[in-house]
C-alpha cells in the first residue's frame, strides 16, 4: 500500500518561476562565457533582427537551441547558413516562459581560420588574375595633400589615431569624415556607399580607408570582392590601413598604398609639417641668396654705366681716337689690295697673250683636218672617177638591177652633167 505524499517540513518547496531563475543563476555563474562549436540548424532572422536557430554536433545527437539579438547579429561579418560549421561565443540561459535550456550567442564566426583563410585565398587568385593588384596600376600620392577623407567607423580607436597623428604631425591638413562600421555584416554595403560619397564629392585630395586590429573574422570586411573592387575603381588615391602591421586585407593589396597600421597611414598621407616648413625655409634662403647675387651684379653694372656717363667726353675721345686708327689702317690697306690686284691682272693678261695664238693655231689646223675629211666623202669626186648616180626620175636612188624594168626611164647623174636613159635590158649577176 502505497502512503500518501507528505511534505517534510524541513525542505523547501520551490515555485516554477523561483526554481527556474534558480538554476538560470546557477547556469550564469557555472558557465559566463563558454565558447560551443556546431552545425547551424533551422536559422530564421525576425523582422526585429534577432536570430534564432539550433547548434546540433556534427553526428546529431545532440541539439541545442540559440539566441542571437539585432545587436550581436549586426557584427556578423558573414551570412549564416543551414549546415555551416561555426563557432559561438556567449552563455547559457534558461527561457523561462518554457522552461528551455538556450544559447545566447554574442558572437559567431566559421569554425576555424581555415575555411576562411581559404575563401581568402580564391579570391585573391582571382582578383590578382583580374590585374586589380598590379602595381602598375597604382598611382602616387599628392605630395602635399589639403584636405584629407577618412573612412572608419565613428566610434572606433582607429579613427582616434589618424586624427591625432595628423594633428600632430600636419595640423595644416583638413580631414573630412566618412563614417560606416567596419564590422559585421552590413559593414562591406555601407563601406562602399562611404567610398562612393567621397568619390562623388571629390572634396579631398586623397583617401584613408582604416580599422583597429582585430581576428580574421573581425576584418572580414575587407575582403568583401565589391568592396576591393570598389578600392581598385576609386577616382582618388586611396590608403589602407587595416589592423595591424601582421594584419593583411585584399583592400590593403588593392589600394595604391598599403599602411601596416591607422596611425601609419596618416603618416604617409601626408608630411610632416616641421619638414615642410624647414624645407620652404631652405628654398627661401636659396630664393634670397640668388636674388642678392642678381641685385649684386645689376649694381656692378649700374655703377659702370654711371661712370661712363659722368664722363662722355672721355667716351667720345675713345671713339674718335678708334676712328682714326681705323682709318690709318684702311688707307694703308686700300693701295696694298690695289697694287695686288693690279699684279694680279698683269699676269692673267700675260697668261692670255701666250694662250691666244697657240689657241688659234690649234683650231686652224682642226679646221684643215675637217676640211680635209669632208672633201674625201664628197660624191662630187666620186663622180669624177667615171662613176655615175642614178635615180628613178623623182630622186630616189636606184641600188639594185631588181629596181629596173625593161623600158623604164631612169636619170643618171655625171660628174658634168645629168642624162635621161631607158632601160633596154638588165642582167643580174650571181
Amino acid at each position: 500500500m502505497i502512503e500518501p505524499f507528505k511534505a517534510a517540513p524541513q525542505r523547501v518547496v520551490w515555485g516554477v518561476a523561483g526554481l527556474l531563475a534558480a538554476v538560470s543563476d546557477s547556469l550564469q555563474a557555472r558557465f559566463s562565457v563558454v565558447t560551443v562549436q556546431g552545425e547551424i540548424s533551422g536559422f530564421t532572422r525576425a523582422a526585429s533582427g534577432h536570430c534564432y536557430f539550433s547548434l546540433k554536433d556534427a553526428e546529431g545527437n545532440a541539439l541545442m537551441r540559440c539566441a542571437m539579438f539585432r545587436r550581436a547579429a549586426g557584427m556578423l561579418g558573414f551570412v549564416p547558413r543551414d549546415g555551416q560549421l561555426v563557432e559561438l561565443r556567449g552563455r547559457l540561459a534558461l527561457y523561462e516562459p518554457r522552461g528551455e535550456l538556450q544559447f545566447v550567442a554574442e558572437a559567431m564566426r566559421q569554425a576555424g581560420a581555415g575555411a576562411l583563410f581559404e575563401q581568402f585565398l580564391r579570391l585573391k587568385a582571382q582578383l590578382e588574375a583580374e590585374g586589380l593588384f598590379d602595381a602598375s596600376r597604382k598611382r602616387e600620392l599628392p605630395a602635399f595633400p589639403r584636405r584629407l577623407g577618412v573612412i572608419t567607423s565613428t566610434a572606433g580607436a582607429a579613427l582616434h589615431d589618424v586624427l591625432t597623428a595628423l594633428a600632430r604631425r600636419a595640423p595644416q591638413v583638413d580631414v573630412i569624415i566618412y563614417p560606416s562600421p567596419v564590422q559585421g555584416a552590413e559593414a562591406p554595403a555601407a563601406l562602399i556607399k562611404a567610398l562612393r560619397t567621397a568619390n562623388d564629392r571629390a572634396e579631398v585630395d586623397a583617401l584613408i580607408l582604416c580599422r583597429g586590429g582585430g581576428s580574421m573574422e573581425d576584418l572580414w570586411a575587407f575582403n568583401d570582392e565589391r568592396l576591393v573592387r570598389m578600392v581598385a575603381a576609386s577616382d582618388m588615391p586611396l590608403i589602407c590601413g587595416v589592423g595591424h602591421e601582421t594584419d593583411i586585407t585584399l583592400c590593403d593589396l588593392a589600394a595604391d598604398l598599403r599602411a601596416p597600421t591607422p596611425t601609419a597611414a596618416a603618416e604617409l598621407a601626408a608630411p610632416e609639417r616641421e619638414v615642410c616648413l624647414a624645407e620652404l625655409a631652405g628654398l627661401a634662403r636659396a630664393l634670397q641668396r640668388r636674388v642678392q647675387q642678381r641685385l649684386d651684379g645689376a649694381a656692378q653694372r649700374l655703377d659702370r654705366a654711371g661712370l661712363r656717363l659722368a664722363r662722355p667726353g672721355q667716351a667720345l675721345g675713345q671713339q674718335r681716337r678708334r676712328l682714326a686708327l681705323l682709318a690709318q689702317r684702311w688707307g694703308q690697306v686700300l693701295p696694298t689690295r690695289q697694287q695686288i690686284q693690279q699684279q694680279k691682272l698683269e699676269v692673267l693678261d700675260a697668261r692670255r697673250g701666250r694662250a691666244l695664238p697657240t689657241h688659234l693655231q690649234t683650231q686652224e689646223r682642226r679646221l684643215d683636218s675637217l676640211q680635209a675629211r669632208l672633201a674625201a666623202l664628197d660624191p662630187a669626186r666620186v663622180l669624177a672617177r667615171g662613176y655615175a648616180w642614178l635615180d628613178d626620175g623623182s630622186g630616189k636612188a636606184l641600188t639594185s638591177v631588181t629596181q629596173l624594168q625593161p623600158g623604164q626611164q631612169v636619170k643618171a647623174v655625171l660628174a658634168d652633167g645629168t642624162a635621161d636613159l631607158d632601160v633596154v635590158r638588165t642582167d643580174k649577176r650571181v
